[in-house]
């Protein structure tokens, strides 16, 4: 890479795309303010209206019953662990309609790799969900659809054209992790593969399914494997324009089998932050990880590239798992927005602004 890492920022601002190996250099580089001007200058070109946006929901995780083991994971339980469960049509019933109580217009539904559960307990599920709520449903991570095409002898593509018809709406990103076969082999290695994660959102997308794409950096991965992760998915852009926003943060280690690894702090998730907002020219939104850093830090975020605070999180529990504890109310966000000079507004899930 030719130039400054603060050139090379000015270039990427006057709208040059940002190469693999000038990534990697401003994620080693120590500039944090002009990483922070360099994002928010994107930010702006992308959204000049002040108006930052969330989303009031809940992300209920149906199961923790997991076949993974994922060492980054402090959620999951094996079967037959006295902790494990499924959750009950009551329970599930209650927490949607508080959710929509609260103005919550989505529930996001995520789950382990249960591995007695058929297709069909999905579907049922879906159209259980749409015939007595009507909430959109944000549901089934990448990981979750290889996992149910696995166990059902089908492709992702009739998988998921299945769960569409039962009442899916979108797809969120999570199970992403790092797009890199040497972590994902590391740390999740029952999981699915990177290419399979990359294929599932390719077949949401050409199924008129939005999502949503994740990072969880800061354990095993190198700058290199960040930058590679964020290749992966802004290529698929490139292609198919089906996502809506992407949502790094960093690891969580306590509680887990990595609880001894060094937390990657503030400095390490705004820099991450910043690139990433420079790096993804094609995906128009960025969200601020408050659940992982609190308020002040995810009100540092709306400086350093994103547009967006995510959900209100009225009930968050694999993050929690691992220790973390931050809780925000509407109130809560709509207080940091607005302190920090932009102006709050609800959204959909595709990013649509609803009515004050």
């Amino acid at each position: 890479m030719s130039g400054s890492p603060r050139s090379v920022i000015e270039r990427t601002v006057a709208g040059a795309r940002l190469s693999d190996d000038e990534a990697h250099r401003l994620l080693a580089c120590d500039d944090i303010l002009s990483l922070g001007q360099g994002a928010q200058a994107v930010r702006m070109k992308k959204h000049p209206d002040p108006t930052v946006t969330y989303i009031i929901d809940r992300n209920i995780n149906y199961t923790n019953i997991c076949t993974s083991g994922c060492t980054f994971c402090a959620f999951w339980r094996p079967e037959g662990d006295p902790e494990g469960y499924v959750i009950c049509d009551d329970d599930l019933d209650a927490k949607i309609v508080e959710t929509q109580a609260l103005g919550g217009n989505q529930i996001l539904l995520q789950g382990g790799l249960h591995p007695g559960l058929p297709l069909s307990w999905y579907e049922d599920l879906l159209r259980r969900i749409k015939e007595r709520h009507g909430v959109h449903i944000h549901a089934f991570s990448g990981p979750e659809i290889v996992h149910f095409a696995q166990l059902a002898g089908l492709t992702v593509e009739e998988v998921l054209a299945r769960l569409k018809d039962a009442g899916l709406d979108s797809i969120p990103g999570g199970g992403a992790e790092i797009l890199s076969d040497r972590v994902r082999a590391e740390v999740s290695p029952h999981k699915c593969s990177a290419d399979q994660w990359i294929d599932v959102m390719r077949a949401a997308h050409r199924q008129g399914l939005r999502t949503t794409a994740t990072m969880m950096f800061g354990h095993k991965e190198t700058l290199g494997e960040r930058v590679e992760s964020m290749r992966r998915i802004r290529d698929l852009q490139d292609e198919t324009g089906g996502f809506t926003a992407f949502i790094p943060w960093p690891f969580q280690p306590d509680h887990t089998v990595m609880a001894g690894l060094e937390r990657s702090g503030a400095f390490d998730y705004l820099r991450t932050l910043a690139v990433a907002r420079l790096y993804l020219d094609n995906i128009d939104n960025l969200q601020a990880s408050w659940v992982t850093q609190g308020a002040k830090i995810a009100q540092l975020s709306l400086f350093f590239g994103a547009n967006d605070m995510g959900s209100t999180m009225i009930e968050e529990n694999v993050v929690a798992a691992a220790g973390v504890s931050f809780r925000l109310s509407e109130k809560d966000i709509r207080q940091i927005v607005t302190d920090a000079g932009f102006v709050p507004r609800r959204r959909t899930m595709a990013y649509e602004l609803l009515p004050e």
